[in-house]
């Protein structure tokens, strides 16, 4: 299939790419297009207008601030896959990300609002307790800011301008389960430090304490054979921190 008839915009600032925004509420910033594209394909998705952000050269860098690791929203996922700034958890995180080509081509903030609760880069967020910076100055902790499958805190108009993981030291692990290399992941499995969150069990990433799972089952599995993937990859993490 094709897409549905949209208008294309690809502002050089961000305050333009806000303003194109603001101007129709109807439209959607592009910020890779590895997610949206193939929704509009599929036309799951029929925007007025779509505004790219791929020009603007203030959303992407990766830098060292503060003790933390700031990384610009349009960031390539292969550009952080390979800076020696990264927490490791999010290189080895991202190496699961789809295919080279997948991420030659994503990007970190593209990734993080899309908010697939099986995407590895929100799970890794929630559990390096990251905070997202908007457009508008707020800064969101990871954990509130995604609210349900594909809905985040951001508001209308609002863009993620970067994100800020901290450079905790100490043990970290990563698991994942997809049916093949590339895939979606039926449930994945971040651990930083004394923080687990896993992925793939609900409609965003949770921060496990410890205690009891209940999982959603989905076209990738039922619920019980998530719970019992869940313990399991858990468990296989905790031994690598241990």
């Amino acid at each position: 299939m094709k897409p549905a008839p949209f208008s294309y915009h690809r502002p050089r600032t961000l305050a333009e790419a806000l303003a194109l925004l603001a101007e129709d509420p109807d439209a959607k910033p592009l910020a890779g297009g590895q997610s949206l594209v193939p929704m509009l394909n599929f036309r799951l998705a029929r925007p007025s207008a779509l505004v790219d952000l791929g020009a603007i050269d203030e959303l992407v860098g990766i830098r060292v601030e503060d003790g933390a690791v700031v990384v610009g929203a349009m960031t390539r996922q292969w550009d952080l896959e390979r800076s020696d700034a990264a927490h490791p958890l999010l290189r080895a995180a991202l190496a699961f990300v789809g295919h080279t080509a997948t991420r030659c081509r994503g990007t970190v903030g593209g990734s993080l609002v899309h908010a697939d609760p099986t995407a590895e880069l929100p799970v890794c967020a929630v559990a390096l307790a990251a905070e997202l910076v908007t457009s508008s100055g707020r800064t969101i902790p990871a954990e509130e800011f995604f609210v349900s499958v594909f809905t985040t805190a951001l508001e209308l108009g609002e863009l993620l301008v970067e994100v800020r993981f901290p450079r905790a030291e100490g043990p970290w692990a990563f698991e994942e389960h997809a049916h093949r290399h590339g895939d979606f992941a039926v449930v994945c499995v971040a651990v930083a430090g004394e923080r687990v969150a896993v992925g793939g069990v609900a409609p965003t990433p949770l921060s496990w304490d410890g205690g009891e799972l209940e999982a959603i089952g989905d076209l990738y599995a039922p619920a019980g054979y998530k719970e019992q993937l869940a313990r399991t990859l858990i468990a296989r993490a905790r031994e690598k921190v241990a």
